[in-house]
């Protein structure tokens, strides 16, 4: 319990790394290149397969033919016996099963084969991409199902998370590799320089395929969209995250991490344990609502509420969706328990914001109608001190011009927000304070610096001024960002060729992009897995690599929010520490990591606080 830098993450994946590179066939599924005997084999095994489809098929014509010719005479002669006829009976029905075998085998045999095929064409034009070579298809996603399995099935998504990472080990001084998904090129990045490529594109801008699932949940707003829609929705929504405007939430930024704090005052008693991540997730739900939808739901006093059960329940589910393969089908996922329990809570998610959007549509229709009436001049001041949510911009938009922005339209866009700006905030502040506990210098240093602003005034409210004076807790928040980004990889599908690193990915490609990886890249942060805020000075940033570190993504689809995103962050940290001082009691080494929707802790992340 004690505080120092413990055996991290890190040491974790490595030893997946090292039993994933341990397997049975290792050597075969991740060598760069096949040897030629390799390549022989595997030609010798795809011509026997394609022997074995014609022998089965003439098999199969010949238990047809006989099985005519064995009804067709059955009926008019009945001159076999009962244990005769039971006899025959049997032997058609064994002969049946095996045409059933022989079927299912002969169609399995053709798909491999097909399979194997594409993967070949397509290797020749990627032979220079490392990548895991797999003698069949799909033996990759084996050999991922073999390093997992040992773990159980409770621990199945924190090993997953740690065998891909332990991949990415694997190839760390390629900055790339590839594997197949089927026919499908997938191809993960962890170099600064490749990641430019694709961020900084202009043409690489759909999202992968996981992304689709979202769509029942968000359709298409700024997150799920692409092409022209996207860019101007980007157009239109990127002056309502102006700093300007974003000072008019810090008192709803300071109310509700104030609430916060008093939250965690009652639980300061000698002994007490806190699981700080669903108190901060509640604290931001309260916060993006104000922000985004103008409405204060009081998540932090009624976390049972059916709205707040049901964003929780949400992304569980989501995540159980996205575990189970057969619940890609709409169809099987809709009629499953935890399809139908989803789907409730869908309804109950989208019949709030709908019902948000209608009064709120109702309030600014009468304003507007007010307006009419008054000076011009005089709306324009009124106006600059309200508070105008950002479903206030959208409702505008439509009432200009309902049919380029529908109401759905306005529901997907307040959904997406809520999305993108809940939890990824909530695990930012959660692995911030987290890591902070488990570093006294580093917590006693942010206290000095808190202490220099506000004095012994606990209860003022964090100003626009404040957050600037804050630099040290700004470099913490930075480094908690490195070591556990919110999300922890970026997707993109190419839609057309793209270049990578010199190489030409054909369309329909998977790029990946691990920012847990990007992180951890030791020629750009020396002993990756210490935590160190000093990394983030300005004699330290100068001449880094835009490109490594990119918490927020980078380039034309960057996060929108993210300037909101850290002043949040800023002021609920804050606000905390100029009360509390936190103490971590997990080790670093003792958090199974998944990642989710967001990166999170398995089982939470104990704390305890103490009142200065």
């Amino acid at each position: 319990s004690h505080c120092r830098d413990p055996p991290s993450e890190g040491a974790r994946v490595q030893r997946v790394s090292d039993c994933v590179v341990g397997l049975p066939g290792a050597t075969t599924l991740f060598q760069a290149r096949p040897s030629r005997r390799r390549w022989n084999s595997c030609c010798k095994t795809l011509a026997l397969f394609c022997t074995a489809v014609p022998v089965t098929l003439s098999i199969a014509f010949k238990i047809c033919w006989r099985l005519t010719m064995f009804t067709g005479s059955f009926y008019p002669d009945l001159g076999l016996t009962a244990a005769g006829a039971a006899a025959k009976i049997m032997s058609l029905i064994a002969k049946l099963l095996a045409l059933g075998l022989l079927t299912m085998f002969s169609l399995a045999v053709i798909y491999l084969t097909a399979v194997k095929m594409i993967q070949l064409r397509k290797l020749r034009n990627l032979k220079n991409v490392p990548h895991r070579w797999e003698p069949l298809p799909y033996t990759n996603l084996w050999a991922l199902h073999k390093s997992t399995e040992q773990a159980g099935p409770e621990l199945l998504s924190c090993s997953l998370f740690s065998a891909v990472v332990g991949f990415h080990r694997i190839y760390r001084k390629h900055g790339m590799h590839m594997f197949f998904i089927g026919t499908t090129p997938s191809v993960s990045l962890q170099r600064a320089e490749f990641v430019e490529e694709v961020l900084s594109s202009n043409t690489l801008l759909a999202k992968g395929p996981e992304y689709g699932l979202l769509h029942n949940w968000l359709g298409t707003g700024l997150l799920t969209s692409k092409g022209n829609k996207w860019r101007t929705r980007r157009r239109l929504f990127t002056p309502a995250f102006h700093f300007r405007i974003l000072e008019d939430f810090l008192s709803t930024i300071n109310i509700q991490s104030t609430v916060l704090a008093d939250k965690l005052g009652k639980m300061c008693q000698p002994g007490n344990c806190t699981d700080i991540v669903p108190l901060v997730t509640l604290c931001t739900l309260d916060i993006i609502c104000e922000t985004i939808m103008g409405i204060s739901i009081r998540a932090q006093y009624d976390e049972h509420s059916p709205y707040v059960m049901a964003v929780n329940s949400l992304g569980e589910l989501f995540i159980r969706r996205m575990l189970n393969p057969l619940f890609v089908s709409e169809f099987v996922f809709k009629r499953s328990c935890i399809g139908r329990e989803y789907y409730k809570c869908l309804n109950t998610l989208h019949s709030f914001t709908r019902k948000v959007i209608a009064e709120r549509k109702e309030v600014l229709r009468k304003q507007g109608d007010l307006e009419m009436k008054h000076d011009g001049d005089s709306n324009d001041e009124r106006k600059s001190k309200q508070k105008r949510p950002f479903l206030d911009l959208l409702i505008t938009e439509h009432l200009k011009n309902p049919i380029s922005i529908t109401e759905e339209h306005i529901r997907e866009e307040v959904d997406t927000f809520m999305f993108e700006g809940h939890d990824t905030t909530a695990m930012g502040i959660s692995w911030a304070l987290f890591l902070i506990g488990h570093h006294p210098s580093e917590q006693k240093r942010i206290h000095d610096e808190l202490d220099a602003i506000f004095g012994d005034d606990k209860q003022r409210p964090v100003t626009s001024e404040d957050l600037r004076e804050m630099k040290y807790l700004e470099c913490c928040l930075k480094e908690a960002q490195r070591l556990y980004p919110s999300v922890s990889f970026i997707t993109r599908a190419c839609e057309e060729p793209f270049e990578i690193g010199g190489t030409t990915f054909p369309k329909g490609t998977i790029v990946r992009l691990s920012t847990y990886c990007l992180h951890r890249d030791e020629d750009v942060f020396p002993k990756p897995e210490e935590f160190h805020p000093e990394r983030f000075f300005p004699e330290n940033v100068k001449g880094r690599h835009p490109y490594a570190y990119v918490p927020f993504s980078a380039g034309p689809r960057n996060c929108i929010g993210q300037k909101f995103a850290l002043s949040e962050e800023k002021i609920v940290v804050a606000n905390i520490l100029r009360r509390f001082t936190v103490k971590s009691l997990d080790q670093r080494d003792q958090v199974y990591l998944v990642s989710e929707l967001v990166l999170r802790p398995k089982n939470g992340l104990r704390a305890q606080f103490t009142a200065r």
